[in-house]
């Protein structure tokens, strides 16, 4: 079989168009037509007031923790089960992460957890719940618990642009949030994030820290820390282009879901679930290998990379990271095992590719293999 990524960039809408309007133009520095116009894009798209740009999703969060005025020991509650790109602004900021298990119902921050740790923690900064794999959180219970303590919620839809949440786009419920057009994600500009709100004032501020906090002087003037961490418009052009083939993209990542949930349903492979009121982008088919099955995930992974194909496993939770073994962790249940290890050990991460990139012959050669496994 020819090389099968697991989730691999689809150039395949206006990205050209607009990259050439930039270089016909000359514009091809951190501002431009393109930049302004995949701002209103996101902000119209996500349903909100304000967007701001960047180069990254990570400087997203950054900014997103500094916005909300994380500064030296504030305690900030994150989701375990995710990307460290979640966790490490913490530390930029000279925050304290504090780590929250995954719930079984969608493996993304458990409501019980966070208000254990709440109780704890009283006096926390800020909760950063994550949109895994594109499945959303249980945002109701999560947001309640929110205003409950006073506590700012950024909502990472890194992975989750184009989901909803009871007819909600995700990227709309937090104080802030965050969505990544990183290589691999729902669609991509190559690189580069976007910080959403509803909060003008603040995400103007925010535009002014990312282009190093440049005060309105004839020179070069600077009275607060500053960052280089704004988007170009040769970047921003391919994030236009893509934004005009999201729906079809969303269509193609449900429908690999949807094949594998149907073909798996007779072998001990369980799908990410989701919750009933939501509709995930399903960015990537996730699934575990049940309990007590001699199958391993690793064993399938060895299995398709005989056959030129990628798969991955699930995210390593944060709090069984080296970098964060002595920060504090919640679990799902205390009297029961972290539900985020368990899935992060019986877990994988299934190909999840577009077409053509991986063809629908390809697809089922590859759920064929798999089966095989378990005969």
């Amino acid at each position: 079989m020819r090389q099968i990524y697991l989730s691999s960039p689809c150039m395949c809408g206006r990205e050209m168009d607009f990259v050439q309007e930039a270089f016909d133009t000359n514009w091809v520095a951190p501002l431009g037509k393109n930049v302004n116009e995949f701002e209103n894009i996101m902000k119209e798209y996500a349903g909100v007031e304000a967007a701001v740009a960047m180069n990254a999703g990570t400087a997203a969060i950054h900014m997103a923790l500094r916005a909300v005025g994380v500064g030296q020991g504030d305690v900030v509650l994150c989701q375990s089960m995710t990307f460290s790109a979640s966790a490490n602004p913490i530390v930029y900021q000279n925050g304290t992460p504090v780590f929250i298990d995954s719930e079984p119902d969608t493996w993304n921050m458990s409501p019980e957890a966070l208000e254990r740790a709440l109780k704890k923690y009283p006096n926390a900064k800020a909760v950063v719940v994550v949109h895994l794999y594109g499945t959303p959180a249980k945002m109701d219970e999560i947001i309640a618990l929110c205003k409950e303590y006073n506590v700012a919620l950024i909502e990472d839809a890194a992975e989750g642009l184009g989901g909803e949440y009871k007819g909600k786009k995700l990227g709309s419920f937090g104080d802030y949030a965050i969505f990544s057009f990183n290589g691999n994600k729902i669609i991509t500009s190559s690189g580069g994030g976007m910080l959403v709100g509803n909060d003008t004032e603040k995400l103007k501020t925010v535009l002014k820290w990312i282009t190093q906090s440049r005060e309105p002087a004839p020179w070069y003037q600077h009275e607060e820390l500053g960052y280089n961490y704004r988007m170009s418009n040769i970047v921003a052009g391919i994030g236009r282009g893509q934004m005009t083939v999201l729906d079809d993209h969303i269509e193609q990542k449900t429908n690999l879901y949807n094949k594998y949930l149907g073909e798996y349903a007779d072998i001990p492979i369980t799908m990410q679930p989701y919750l009933d009121n939501t509709k995930p982008n399903h960015w990537l088919s996730a699934a575990t290998i049940d309990k007590g099955c001699d199958i391993s995930p690793f064993a399938i992974m060895d299995r398709l990379k005989l056959e030129n194909v990628e798969t991955r496993p699930i995210w390593k939770p944060m709090h069984m990271q080296p970098y964060y073994k002595d920060c504090d962790y919640f679990k799902y249940d205390e009297n029961c095992e972290s539900v985020c290890e368990d899935i992060f050990t019986r877990g994988i991460c299934l190909p999840s590719d577009f077409y053509p990139n991986m063809t629908p012959e390809e697809h089922n050669e590859i759920i064929k293999i798999i089966k095989g496994l378990f005969k």
